[in-house]
């Protein structure tokens, strides 16, 4: 019993951490986006940028969208039965 608290509380932490480097790692996505779109036309990314390019980071942006809107949907119902 004291040894699956053990392991618990280690996942939590490890789950905490990752958490954290995660956020860290989108927002240097985000800077990256954001100097895309300041030095760039939207026109001109999708006419000179290489569409395998384009579409693996489109795909990502997606994913990582669906992830995180699910995440504050839980995030929502976890308030209401508060």
């Amino acid at each position: 019993m004291l040894n699956d608290e053990a392991n618990r509380q280690a996942g939590i932490a490890r789950l905490a951490s990752d958490l954290r480097a995660a956020k860290v790692e989108l927002l240097s996505a985000q800077c990256a986006t954001d100097r895309l779109r300041l030095q760039y036309s939207v026109a001109d990314i999708v006419s000179f940028g290489e569409p395998q390019t384009l579409k693996g980071a489109i795909a990502s942006a997606s994913a990582l969208c669906r992830f995180f809107a699910s995440l504050e949907q839980q995030m929502r119902l976890a308030e209401q039965r508060k």
